[in-house]
């Protein structure tokens, strides 16, 4: 798949403008494409916390480091980094990549153009002193190198700014970047108010967030006694292990990072889920909510039963009804859908 970004981002280097050091870099954000195919960028070790990114990073044969939001990064002379949309989280990651260059070193960013590339730009140029730009595929390609004209106040600052902090009047500790971070999404809080108080044995959290549903099933389902909680962002999975942890000593608890829409390895009971309908882009994709309904089919003990919510206009009809004996809309309001489907095929 075409990958603008990450095409610019090797520009300075193809041009010959900055030098790829022996040691090769530290690359944050690092997705495989076809810019870093072949071999061309020896060294290149990989910081990635979204796991269907991290596995095809490491199918492409890169070294990943270990998915931990709070561990420090290596230094390295480059710094490569693919800042995310969201405002500070994108100044947390453009400040952990600046303090991550060893002095004399070189931090290079790329963004698309309508994904405020401009913005991102400046904030490089704030934090370090210096910039140099070049435009290329609707995208800029930025870069400023660490010496003493950074502003270490800001760098510490900015790289705070993806520090878990209380939400909800401390019921919850989420970070920016994460789905719906400082808030309850208004489809899981639909879901939450339909889901059945019987829910029972070992049940399941599919795109599980900062843990909002799970919350729910283990305040109110007396009759859990399992729960895995499944997330492909990894650094939403911290935040669950966080605001999980201690609600029920009754309850096992497992947190898995996984994708997915690869398949489940366990069986269920009962599974609950507010699937994506995004990758890392902006395009929908209900092959994603598909893949997590089939997902859920196999992973169904035969009596077992799903509770879904979904955006009205997203076409799950379709495998619902091919993979599940029964299914029902059970509720619809503010442009969403709840599905019961029980009996799967």
């Amino acid at each position: 798949m075409s990958d603008p970004a990450l095409d610019a981002l090797f520009l300075p280097f193809e041009q010959r403008l900055l030098p790829w050091p022996s040691e090769g870099a530290l690359f944050l954000r690092a997705r495989a494409g076809v810019a870093t195919t072949g071999g061309r960028w020896p060294g290149l070790l990989c910081a990635q916390s979204f796991a269907p990114a991290h596995a095809e990073l490491q199918r492409a044969g890169f070294e990943t480091l270990p998915v931990d939001p709070e561990d420090a990064l290596p230094q390295r002379l480059l710094v490569l980094v693919l800042p995310p949309r969201q405002r500070d989280e994108a100044r947390a990651e453009l400040a952990r990549a600046l303090q991550a260059t060893a002095p004399g070193g070189w931090v290079v960013a790329s963004v698309a153009n309508d994904e405020g590339a401009k913005s991102s730009q400046d904030d490089l140029a704030r934090l370090a002193g210096n910039i140099a730009v070049q435009s290329k595929h609707k995208c800029r390609v930025f870069w400023a190198q660490r010496d003493d004209r950074a502003d270490t106040a800001l760098l510490a600052r900015w790289a705070a700014l993806d520090a878990p902090r209380a939400i909800l009047g401390g019921r919850f500790v989420s970070r920016p970047g994460v789905f719906a971070w400082d808030r309850i999404d208004p489809a899981s809080a639909l879901l939450a108010a339909q889901l059945p108080d019987t829910l029972s044995g070992h049940v399941a959290d599919l795109g599980a967030g900062y843990g909002f549903l799970s919350a729910e099933l283990l305040q109110r389902c007396a009759g859990i006694r399992a729960l895995d909680v499944v997330e492909a962002e990894g650094r939403a999975l911290a935040l669950a292990r966080r605001n999980l942890t201690g609600l029920r000593d009754d309850v096992t608890l497992d947190f898995q990072w996984a994708d997915v829409t690869r398949g489940l390895s366990r069986r269920y009971d009962a599974i609950v889920s507010n699937p994506p309908f995004h990758a890392q882009g902006r395009s929908e994709r209900p092959d994603i909510g598909r893949a997590f309904i089939a997902a859920a089919a196999g992973a169904l003990k035969p009596g077992g039963q799903l509770w879904l919510v979904a955006n009205r206009h997203l076409p799950y009809e379709e495998i619902l009804g091919a993979r599940f004996a029964q299914v029902r809309e059970v509720a619809a309001m503010a442009g969403f859908k709840i599905v019961h489907a029980e009996q799967p095929r």
